[in-house]
């Protein structure tokens, strides 16, 4: 049996607030396999976005072991942490965050110079993968003249440009309506899918949650 891409085990974090202490994570334990699509269910501050920062390598101040790919990331240095993030990880995010001055194409572009792409390559990965959310017909549109719906395809085509084994997504369509919605999580969804990517997505929408291989609920710091 193949290692997991995502394998956590005794996660935790607190933080200190007035003199009190926090526990956000509880002693996590999650695996995600390779092209599997694992929904993390709960409800708004349950510590969801919280567990993604932590397996997206985003800040320290965890305890336990975070691997990735079959590498132990929880205890990299800065540039290791890096290094991950660009060659293993994707990732969505509620917002595109998409850059204003840059169009669809080059948005899509830009992840894949950082790890020395070609040009030539990169213009033409961005363009099938825009081409296959439906925006083959607005690759030169800045990120202003495209509709929400859009802007995140663009988001979930950034996220994919550089084939990470692992995609990370917080609440990626909980800034759209609920017929947008169902639409972007499903192209999403195939495109993870059809490039062969495993994928963690955050989101508190029963609903959506169910269209994904698996279901964990986090609840108080744990786990269910």
């Amino acid at each position: 049996m193949s290692e997991p891409i995502l394998a956590v085990a005794g996660l935790t974090r607190s933080f200190v607030q007035g003199g009190v202490t926090i526990e956000v994570l509880r002693g996590i334990d999650l695996t995600v396999g390779a092209g599997e699509i694992v929904a993390l269910l709960g409800p708004s501050g349950s510590g969801k976005s919280t567990l993604l920062q932590a397996v997206g390598l985003l800040e320290g101040g965890f305890g336990g072991s975070i691997r990735i790919a079959g590498e132990q990331a929880a205890k990299l240095d800065s540039a290791g942490r890096t290094r991950v993030r660009r060659d293993q990880l994707g990732f969505v995010y509620q917002f595109h965050h998409l850059l204003p001055d840059f169009n669809a194409i080059e948005n899509v572009v830009l992840p894949q110079l950082i790890q020395d792409r070609s040009r030539k390559e990169a213009d033409e990965r961005a363009a099938a993968l825009l081409t296959a959310l439906g925006l083959g017909h607005r690759l030169t549109h800045r990120p202003s003249a495209l509709s929400g719906g859009e802007q995140q395809r663009v988001a979930v085509a950034r996220a994919l440009a550089n084939r990470p084994a692992l995609v990370l997504a917080d609440e990626p369509t909980g800034n759209l309506d609920e017929a947008t919605a169902d639409v972007v999580l499903a192209e999403f969804l195939r495109l993870v899918r059809g490039e062969g990517s495993a994928a963690l997505v955050a989101t508190h929408n029963e609903r959506m949650a169910l269209k994904m291989d698996r279901v964990v609920r986090l609840h108080d710091g744990r786990l269910a």
